[in-house]
C-alpha cells in the first residue's frame, strides 16, 4: 500500500485492512491532506484483492474524528467554499461505494467530519464513551461532507433536523437508540467486536456481500426501482458461481460452506 503521513495502514493475515486516522494531538481532525490520503488509500484498495474488508477508527482514546480541521476553514475563500465540500463529499462517497464491508470502530467524539465520515461506513460500532453530533450551525455553517443526507437517511428526518438545527451532540447510548450506530461496547472491546463482525461476514461468500452493497447503494442514489433491479441483477450473478452451488451443498449436508475468497 501507499506511503502515508495521516493515515496509519495494517494490514491484517484475514483481509481485513485497519485505516488509523493519525492526528491524536488534533484530535484526529480532518485536514485536507488526511482527506487526500484517504482518497488515494480507499483508490487503490479497490484494486487489491488482498482487501476483503476495512476497519476505520481513529488514534487513541478520545477521538475517532473530532471534526474537520477548523484552522484550514479560515484559509478557505467563499468562491473556493463549494469546491471544498465537493471534494470532502468525493472521497466519502467513495468510501460509500466501496465493495466490501466497511466498519467505523468510533473511540471516541465522532463530531462534524468524523459524524460525516462514520456515517459513510456501511456499519458503526461505538465505544461507551463515543460522542456524536453535526455541531456545523454552531460556526455558521451546515454539514458539507454528505452529512444531511446520510443522517437523514440513517436516523429519520424529525431526528435528523433535531441533531443538525440545535448542533448539539448525543452519547453512543442514544445514538444506539435512534439507529446511528449499530452496537455499543466496552472500550477495551471495540476494536475486537469491530473485528470479530468483520471476520464473520469475511466468512460468506464475497460475491454476496458485494451484491448486499450493490443493492443497499442503488437504492440510496436512485430510485426504490433501481434497488429492486440491482437486487435481481445481484442475485442472477450469484446463482451463477461456484460459491452458491457450494452454499446449497453445505446446507444439505449439514457443514460449513468452503466459501472462495475472491
Amino acid at each position: 500500500m501507499i506511503s502515508t503521513s495521516f493515515v496509519q495502514l495494517e494490514l491484517r493475515a484475514d483481509g481485513i485492512l485497519a485505516l488509523t486516522i493519525n492526528r491524536p494531538a488534533q484530535y484526529n481532525a480532518l485536514n485536507i491532506a488526511t482527506l487526500t490520503e484517504l482518497e488515494s488509500i480507499l483508490l487503490e484498495a479497490k484494486q487489491q484483492p488482498q482487501v476483503r474488508a476495512l476497519l476505520l477508527t481513529g488514534a487513541g482514546d478520545k477521538a475517532f474524528v473530532a471534526g474537520a480541521d477548523i484552522n484550514e476553514f479560515q484559509q478557505v475563500k467563499p468562491e473556493e467554499s463549494r469546491f471544498f465540500a465537493e471534494r470532502g463529499q468525493r472521497v466519502l462517497q467513495l468510501l460509500e461505494d466501496m465493495p466490501i464491508p466497511v466498519v467505523a470502530a468510533i473511540n471516541g467524539f465522532a463530531l462534524g467530519g468524523g459524524c460525516e465520515l462514520a456515517l459513510a461506513c456501511h456499519i458503526r460500532i461505538a465505544c461507551e464513551h463515543a460522542q456524536l453530533g453535526l455541531p456545523e450551525v454552531k460556526l455558521g455553517i451546515i454539514p458539507g461532507y454528505g452529512g444531511t443526507q446520510r443522517l437523514t437517511h440513517l436516523v429519520g428526518k424529525g431526528k435528523a433536523l433535531e441533531l443538525m438545527l440545535t448542533g448539539n451532540p448525543i452519547g453512543a447510548e442514544e445514538a444506539l437508540r435512534i439507529g446511528l450506530v449499530n452496537r455499543v461496547v466496552p472500550a477495551a472491546e471495540l476494536l475486537s467486536v469491530s473485528i470479530k463482525l468483520l471476520q464473520q461476514m469475511l466468512e460468506r461468500a464475497p460475491r454476496a456481500l458485494r451484491g448486499v452493497l450493490q443493492a443497499v447503494a442503488a437504492t440510496q442514489q436512485g430510485s426504490l426501482q433501481d434497488g429492486y433491479t440491482a437486487e435481481a441483477v445481484a442475485f442472477e450473478a450469484c446463482c451463477q458461481t461456484q460459491d452458491f452451488r457450494e452454499g446449497v451443498q453445505a446446507f444439505l449436508e449439514k457443514r460449513p460452506a468452503r466459501f472462495s475468497s475472491q
